[in-house]
Parts: structure tokens; C-alpha cells; sequence
């Protein structure tokens, strides 16, 4: 089966220690502190790699992790950073948040490398601590914790236009027809199993890229045979060519059958089925004669036409009518926006904070005057989670402080502005 779905699970590396130590050098009794800082956790990175177009690497591992930083040494020595882990995609790869179903990351048209999960910071050694009245800082920062998500690995095959259809309709022979595409062609149902990408060259430089996405059937929209396994690989086609028997060569009724498979686009998507159409009236090569040929062409074009959905004659099999069928497809691609179909990031790993029950405690310094120290898994959690260095992050920071009560707990500790809030060796200055 084609591998075009994989839930995995990402760790990012955690951020090593800082270090707690003090000069010990001859004829300097009373050294300062000198501990290292801790090294940078690894970052976990997805990349598109062009070679690709399966996800067949992540359907027998489920865990990734990137590595750990290591911790500070003595002497100032700033620990390793830990070396970031790349897990490489093919082109148009959704990344999503397992639970939510939020999109993460689309590896597409400019995107094709972005840090999923960013590695835990490492901590501040004692040597930063030092103050007029503390020159003896016993305690160093510690790393910030990895981050650890599962996501949903969807791909989402990049093609400007989409063959539809019931099955056995004749798509596949149409892709083999006009482009370097070799699918499996035989006159039995659900022959496509997988959908198959090609390249229709015009001439001239002119061309499109077409898939055969494998024969829907009603019910599909909710999951009925391999319905979503289907769908989601039209999300992005600009135009759907829409092959129908019309020839009614198993005794369906085109007509019903366009209406069925529109049904079932929209059923999934809305907006799919609002996307420009053009109608094929396949196997026609199967009809006796030239009136019945004529009647069912008049009957569709009757039907469609007056909704603005052009409809053209076609032999798949014979290759009568190719030519102008594929002309059309191109007239009608030009028409639309140029811009790939993206899908918008939804989830931001570095803004969920998980653990929101978990205790922390506010202290007031008994070592140094106006300082103020938070601790506990809580807090830990959240700077592991949270970048201050962006605007983003530390407004996220604030909002978090005051919306889990740790302000007002702070002010009811007696904190005035000026005073300092520490948290695992970040200072903070209070003001309201």
C-alpha cells in the first residue's frame, strides 16, 4: 500500500546543566565561581528531500529524538550543544498535531526545511550568579526540558490537476496517454490503489502536472472503502478533470455519477467542490452508433454546461479528442491563482504548555534582599516550552504568569517594583 500517512513521535534534546564549581588554583584561596554553562539541546528539524515520495521510512519507527545537551564543566567550560536530528520528508508533507489535527508544517513550495521542536536551552553555570552580596552563587541553572509531540505526518501529492471519477472510468489510461506515467491499466475496479503522478508536456515549454487520484465511491467522504486515504490528495489540485463512463458501460447513469462524486467532494471539503471542473465524456469509442454518440454528449453538455462545467468528447483508448481536452485544461489552469495551494500553520509546539496542574512555589530570598524565587515542575515546564528571546514568547511568558496567579501570589509575597524574580537562574526586574 502506499505509504502516504505515518504518526510518529518527536522528542527535541534536552538542555544540558549548568555547572556549580569554584577556582581551586594555587595562592588564590577564595576563587570565584567558575561553573560552565550547560550545551543547547538538539533542535528536530523536517526537510524536504526531492528523492523522495513515499513515507515509507516512518511506518516502522515511531520515535525520534535529538540529542541531549551536555552539561557545563569547570573552569568555565561550556558543555557540547547536542546535534540536531533531520527527518526528511517528500514535497508536500502536512505535518500535524496528532490529537488536534492542527496543522504544524507544510513542506511545500518555499518550505522545505523548518525546526519542528527546538531544543531545550542549556543552563547558566554559578559564574553568572555573582553579586556584591552573594560571591558565593552555590547553584547553577539547569537546562531547559525537550519537548516531546506526537504528529501526523500526511502527504498531499503537489499536482495541478485532478483526475475524478468512479472507478473504472478510465483514468489511468488517460494518464498513460499523456504523460510519462505508467499506472496499472486493466478493466476491473479499483485498479489504481495509489494515486500516480505525470507530467503533460504541451510544447513550447507549456505543461501541467496531473494525478490520477484512485476511483472514489459514494460514502467516501466518510471513510467508506479508502475514502479519506483518497480525498486527501486533491486538497491541492487547482482542477478537477472530471472522467465519466459515458458510455455507461456497467450500466451507471453519468449524469448521477458527476453529481455523486461532487457530493462527496464537498462533503470533505466545501471548497473543493467549488474549484473549476471539466467534464470528460470517456469511452465513448463504446458506443454503436454516431446518434447515441451525439445523444449522450447533448444530454451532458445540457446538464453541466449552464452551471459554467465545459464538456468534451473523449477516447481515452483511441486517443480521439485528447488534444483539445488537454488545450482546455491549460486555458482554464491559466485562469487561476499561481500560488501553490499551502496549508496554514495552526499549532505552535513553542506556545502549548502542557501540565498546567502541576505545583510551583513562591519564595522570598532569605540570602539576598528583594529577590524572589518561583520553582517547581510547573514554571520548568513552561520556560521549556516558551522562547523569550522572541516577542511572541515572552508575551506568552507574561500572559502565563499572570493568568496561573503568580503575580498576585508575588504581591501578596510583599514584592515591590525593582525587585527580582528568579526562576531556574533566569532574573527577572518586577514592574507593574
Amino acid at each position: 500500500m502506499f505509504a502516504d500517512r505515518a504518526k510518529i513521535i518527536i522528542r527535541s534534546g534536552k538542555g544540558g546543566d549548568g555547572h556549580v564549581s569554584f577556582r581551586r588554583e594555587l595562592y588564590v584561596p577564595n576563587g570565584g565561581p567558575d561553573g560552565g554553562d550547560g550545551g543547547r539541546g538538539g533542535d528536530v528539524i523536517f526537510q524536504v528531500d526531492e528523492g523522495l515520495n513515499t513515507l515509507v521510512d516512518y511506518r516502522h519507527r515511531r520515535k525520534f529524538k535529538a540529542q541531549d545537551g551536555e552539561e557545563g564543566g569547570k573552569r568555565r567550560c561550556h558543555g557540547k550543544n547536542g546535534e540536531d536530528i533531520v527527518l526528511k520528508v517528500p514535497a508536500g508533507t502536512v505535518i500535524k498535531e496528532a490529537v488536534s489535527g492542527k496543522v504544524i508544517a507544510d513542506m511545500s513550495g518555499e518550505n522545505t526545511r523548518q525546526v519542528i521542536l527546538a531544543g531545550g536551552k542549556g543552563g547558566a553555570g554559578n559564574q553568572h550568579f555573582a553579586t556584591s552580596t552573594m560571591q558565593v552563587p552555590k547553584y547553577a541553572q539547569p537546562g531547559q526540558p525537550a519537548q516531546e509531540l506526537e504528529v501526523l505526518l500526511e502527504l498531499k501529492v503537489i499536482a495541478d490537476v485532478g483526475l475524478v471519477g468512479f472507478p473504472n472510468v478510465g483514468k489511468s489510461t488517460l494518464l498513460s496517454r499523456v504523460t510519462n506515467a505508467r499506472p496499472k491499466v486493466a478493466n476491473y475496479h479499483f485498479t489504481t490503489l495509489n494515486p500516480h503522478l505525470g507530467v503533460v508536456d504541451l510544447g513550447d515549454g507549456a505543461g501541467f502536472v496531473m494525478a490520477d487520484i484512485p476511483g472514489l465511491i459514494e460514502g467516501a467522504s466518510q471513510g467508506v472503502g479508502l475514502g479519506h486515504e483518497f480525498l486527501r490528495h486533491i486538497e491541492r489540485t487547482k482542477v478537477m478533470l472530471h472522467l465519466v463512463d459515458a458510455a455507461s458501460t456497467e450500466g451507471r447513469d453519468p449524469i448521477a455519477d458527476i453529481y455523486a462524486i461532487n457530493r462527496e467532494l464537498k462533503a470533505y471539503n466545501e471548497e473543493l467542490a467549488g474549484r473549476p471542473q471539466i467534464i470528460a465524456a470517456n469511452k465513448l469509442d463504446a458506443i454503436a452508433t454516431e446518434e447515441e454518440k451525439e445523444e449522450v454528449l447533448t444530454l451532458l453538455k445540457e446538464e453541466f454546461e449552464p452551471q459554467g462545467i465545459p464538456v468534451f468528447p473523449l477516447s481515452a483508448v483511441a486517443g480521439q479528442g485528447i488534444k483539445e481536452l488537454l488545450y482546455a485544461v491549460k486555458e482554464l489552469l491559466d485562469k487561476q491563482d499561481e500560488k501553490p495551494v499551502v496549508f496554514q500553520q495552526e499549532f505552535f509546539p513553542e506556545q502549548e504548555f502542557v501540565g498546567e496542574n502541576l505545583p510551583y512555589t513562591v519564595t522570598r530570598s532569605q540570602e539576598e534582599e528583594g529577590v524572589y524565587i518561583v520553582e517547581g515542575p510547573r514554571i520548568e515546564k513552561m520556560l521549556g516550552y516558551t522562547n523569550l528571546d522572541s516577542e511572541k514568547g515572552f508575551a506568552f511568558f507574561q500572559k502565563f504568569l499572570k493568568d496561573t496567579g503568580i503575580l498576585s501570589e508575588l504581591e501578596n509575597a510583599g514584592i515591590q517594583e525593582g525587585d527580582t524574580v528568579r526562576m531556574y537562574g533566569l532574573a527577572f526586574d518586577y514592574f507593574k
